[in-house]
């Protein structure tokens, strides 16, 4: 950095913090830092200690089942919850509006349930009070007001002739300009930083992990290239401007348009591109493709009665009784297979339509900074779609094994033969319950989640390198203006 931008960049942020209304703005944006850190330090602190606590009550009953049938247990089911990452406190993403839980059993695939929004009072729909919205949606406006004559301004009051003349170059001026803005920006950005660290350390227990330290360094370097990306801006548009007025009205129609407008509008047009079915359309194409294969249940079902002539003619028995398993517990796991197979098939299809909604959203992140780091920001904190769709995916994995688990139980511990009138109901021991393993959630490693996610890195990076090449080639134009 040459000293003539080194000057600009101090006698910018110096003026700014002279400005009686730009400092009780950024007093004003601290303080909502500030609570906005709190409330999302209170939200994670509650909430995952709801669900941790739950979580142990939900294994406590499991195991506390008595002797009994092991299919009535794969009926009896497990509630699986999802836990909150230690960073999404910083960014709350979709975790309100996405489901905490899921409730597993044989034979049936339900969705995720008990999001946030579905007790709120509908405050929530106009957004929450979190770190990320406060730094993504209001700190531009603090470098637009600050910054939106900082070289209009010398152009009006005849300064900027005097200025260009004592060896100062229309680059420097637009990089000390750029810097004083960004500078503005850390002055407020670092302490919350510190702030977030320290928070970070205590949510945690201060067992950091490799993984979540380079999720944090990511997510500083994200939000410090969307300050410079609106810094660029803010001076170009502030430089190539007629007036103090002119620039101040294309910056604020701006950050409406990027910020407020378009983020809906493309949501809007993936789902007209790509519409989703409803949830009973989605549900009874289900129940469609599964009738078809037949029905486990149904003794006399043309399917299931070819298994169990082969069955039969296999181990050279004429009666499903004096096969060497138990062929009830056979045939619900043949059952399991096919309806899990057919549900995840559909489940997979409707992620990929969702996908193809967001793809819109990932493409215009190209065309606007803002939808870049909204989208990096929720994936580095882990409160982004693709996390909520691993969720699925982990609990279905858990949910086929549990079922699969106890038709293999009825299967080598249960007779064929009925009881008799004086005889207990056929069931197993207690103790085999305890060799369900509890449901674990495990997040996904940055790698996987960079590697699933990179438009929106890749965008993030396009707009860098756009507003580094905007100040070195828009100088030429500016000077004729």
């Amino acid at each position: 950095m040459s000293n003539n931008i080194f000057i600009i960049a101090r006698q910018t942020f110096r003026m700014a913090y002279s400005n009686k209304a730009t400092f009780a703005f950024a007093v004003l944006l601290s303080f909502s830092l500030l609570l906005a850190t709190f409330v999302g330090w209170k939200n994670y602190k509650v909430q995952n200690e709801q669900r941790l606590q739950y979580k142990k009550e939900v294994r406590k009953q499991w195991l506390a089942n008595p002797d009994k049938h092991p299919h009535r247990m794969a009926h009896y089911g497990y509630l699986a919850f999802r836990e909150k990452h230690e960073l999404s406190f910083f960014d709350f993403g979709i975790e309100s509006f996405a489901g905490v839980s899921i409730f597993l059993e044989a034979h049936k695939q339900n969705s995720v349930n008990f999001s946030e929004a579905s007790f709120s009072n509908g405050m929530l729909r106009f957004g929450e009070l979190s770190v990320a919205m406060v730094l993504q949606i209001l700190f531009p406006l603090l470098i637009i007001f600050v910054g939106y004559n900082c070289i209009s301004a010398e152009r009006e009051s005849g300064t900027l002739k005097i200025l260009l003349c004592q060896n100062t170059t229309w680059k420097d001026l637009l990089w000390g300009k750029t810097f004083g803005l960004l500078a503005l920006s850390l002055s407020i950005f670092i302490p919350l930083i510190i702030l977030t660290i320290i928070l970070w350390g205590i949510l945690s227990n201060w067992q950091l992990s490799g993984d979540s330290v380079v999720r944090l360094l990511l997510l500083i370097g994200g939000y410090i290239i969307y300050f410079f990306v609106i810094s660029v801006i803010t001076a170009l548009v502030s430089a190539s401007s007629s007036g103090s007025r002119h620039a101040l009205t294309t910056l604020l129609a701006s950050w409406i348009f990027f910020i407020v407008m378009m983020p809906r509008v493309t949501q809007s047009i993936g789902n007209q591109i790509y519409p989703s079915p409803s949830k009973i359309s989605f549900l009874a194409q289900i129940a469609e493709d599964v009738s078809k294969e037949g029905d486990s249940h149904n003794p006399d079902d043309p399917h299931y009665a070819k298994i169990k002539d082969s069955l039969m003619k296999k181990y050279n028995v004429d009666d499903v009784k004096k096969l060497p398993f138990n062929y009830g517990g056979f045939i619900m796991a043949e059952g399991e297979k096919i309806t899990s197979s057919i549900y995840s098939q559909h489940q997979k299809d409707l992620n990929k339509t969702f996908e193809n909604q967001n793809s819109i959203t990932k493409l215009a992140s190209f065309l606007n900074p803002y939808l870049a780091l909204k989208e990096v920001s929720m994936i580095l904190t882990a409160s982004d779609y693709s996390t909520y769709t691993d969720f699925q995916n982990q609990a279905e994995q858990y949910r086929y094994g549990l079922a699969q688990k106890m038709n293999q139980l009825q299967i080598e511990n249960i007779s064929n033969e009925k009881p008799g009138e004086h005889e207990k109901p056929h069931m197993i021991s207690r103790n085999n319950w305890a060799s369900q393993k509890d449901f674990e959630y495990h997040f996904t490693t940055i790698n996987e989640a960079v590697s699933k996610n990179s438009t929106a890195f890749l965008a993030l990076l396009f707009w860098l390198t756009v507003s580094i090449l905007g100040i070195q080639f828009s100088v030429k134009r500016i000077k004729t203006i």
